[in-house]
């Protein structure tokens, strides 16, 4: 059992011993209920030092939690809660405590719809009837689309990557002709520009499925799990989106954007490596350190006109290719300004 756990069990029972009012606790009685509480849960012996009680009780007086619990030591060796009717589990919150709940009770309110989030409907709820949210509309609006196909298998992966379970996925990618099956051992759900991907540890290697080719999936209980351990923060720190490549070095990626729209790439950079090169009235030079990829295309042609890459050339030449087709598209199509 976690510390943290244990905490949590011993003052919550002081809790009990300070506010009953027909029984006498000395310190060596607070222990032992403290000890006997850790037993129930724990199901094993559990002593707690006289030190601890006397850290627990210094904790629950002071500020540190927010209890500022009134415990008092009468008739030199008894101790009680001063205020018969106080409870850490009655503390009052302020004016700016409720503020901050109801953001964060509206920011919930937005995920209840969510498959995954079902169950915190009841919570919620309970949030808003306490701090009177009830009737106040939203400020805060997340994007999000319930309608992506795949949302109905985040729970089951979300489920396997917690209890460490082997899964079998029916998966056929946009490319391919038929259906797979593969074994995999989910490691993490990564979400980026409103798509899902699972990424898992598959043949010797970490693979990116994404939810929305996923036909179905199986639990494999004969295949012992593999946990990778894995860090998303190194593995996803070297590109723009979801698409890693294990063999390719990230490069220098150089490019000029408008005066007008430089500000908007400034205030929400690329990359975390992003920095200027050179500015001037006309544009600003930036450069980002990331492997060439799909998302990072996908991210330059949307600046349109208003972004040029100037290195690396293969990239350089991949947007030159992607635009000159995109105007051709234009120049061959028949269809007239009114006739949609």
């Amino acid at each position: 059992m976690s510390s943290n756990k244990n905490a949590l069990i011993r003052y919550k029972t002081l809790d009990k011993c300070l506010k009953n009012k027909y029984k006498k606790y000395t310190l060596e009685d607070l222990i032992d209920e403290c000890s006997e509480a850790l037993f129930e849960f724990e199901g094993k012996e559990s002593f707690v030092s006289k030190r601890t009680v006397q850290l627990d009780l210094q904790n629950m007086r002071s500020e540190k939690f927010g209890y500022e619990a009134p415990i008092e030591v009468y008739e030199r060796r008894y101790y009680r809660y001063s205020d018969p009717e106080y409870s850490i589990h009655q503390i009052s919150v302020n004016e700016n405590d409720l503020k901050a709940m109801n953001n964060a009770v509206q920011i919930l309110k937005q995920f209840k719809d969510f498959s995954m989030f079902k169950d915190m409907n009841g919570v919620i709820q309970k949030l808003e009837d306490s701090i009177h949210a009830t009737n106040q509309k939203s400020i805060i609006h997340l994007d999000k689309n319930e309608q992506l196909k795949g949302l109905e298998y985040i729970d089951v992966l979300y489920e396997a990557i917690l209890n460490k379970k082997v899964l079998k996925i029916c998966y056929k990618s946009f490319k391919a002709r038929e259906e797979n099956i593969l074994t995999v051992h989910p490691q993490l759900l990564k979400e980026y520009n409103n798509r899902w991907f699972l990424i898992c540890w598959h043949k010797k290697a970490i693979y990116n499925l994404a939810l929305d080719r996923m036909v179905s999936i199986e639990t494999d209980n004969e295949t012992e799990y593999i946990d990778k351990d894995f860090d998303a923060d190194r593995y996803f720190g070297e590109v723009i989106g979801a698409t890693v490549s294990e063999t390719q070095r990230p490069q220098n990626v150089i490019f000029t954007v408008k005066s007008d729209h430089a500000p908007y790439v400034k205030t929400k950079p690329f990359h975390h490596s992003q920095e200027i090169i050179k500015e001037d009235q006309e544009c600003t030079t930036f450069k980002i350190c990331v492997q060439l990829n799909f998302e990072l295309e996908r991210m330059i042609l949307g600046m349109g006109e208003f972004l040029t890459v100037l290195g690396p050339r293969k990239l350089k030449q991949r947007i030159a290719k992607s635009i000159r087709i995109a105007h051709s598209n234009y120049q061959n199509s028949e269809i007239g300004d009114g006739e949609l």
